[in-house]
């Protein structure tokens, strides 16, 4: 499993958004993707959506857009996190 933590610290609102990366029990691969206000709990703790894909690169390919998609949008990777590349290596 492949779990990547970005933040961004916005206007009063600091906002993580979180990409995971994973099989699941039938074999295929999944995307998690988790993002909202840091801290927060209960219905206003943010949102989940999860992608399935039915091979590892079409997950991973769809990960790394996101991944940038999040960064272009003021995310920022914490220290010592584990990056994607665009040829697929961690940084």
């Amino acid at each position: 499993m492949l779990s990547i933590l970005l933040t961004r610290d916005a206007s009063r609102s600091r906002q993580f958004y979180r990409l995971e990366l994973g099989t699941n029990l039938f074999g295929d691969y999944s995307v998690l993707r988790e993002w909202g206000p840091r801290g927060a709990r209960g219905p206003k703790g943010g949102r989940r959506l999860i992608t399935v894909f039915s091979n590892l690169r079409e997950a991973f390919v769809a990960a790394e857009r996101w991944h940038r998609r999040a960064e272009r949008r003021g995310y920022q990777q914490l220290q010592g996190g584990i990056g994607l590349t665009q040829r697929g290596r961690n940084e």
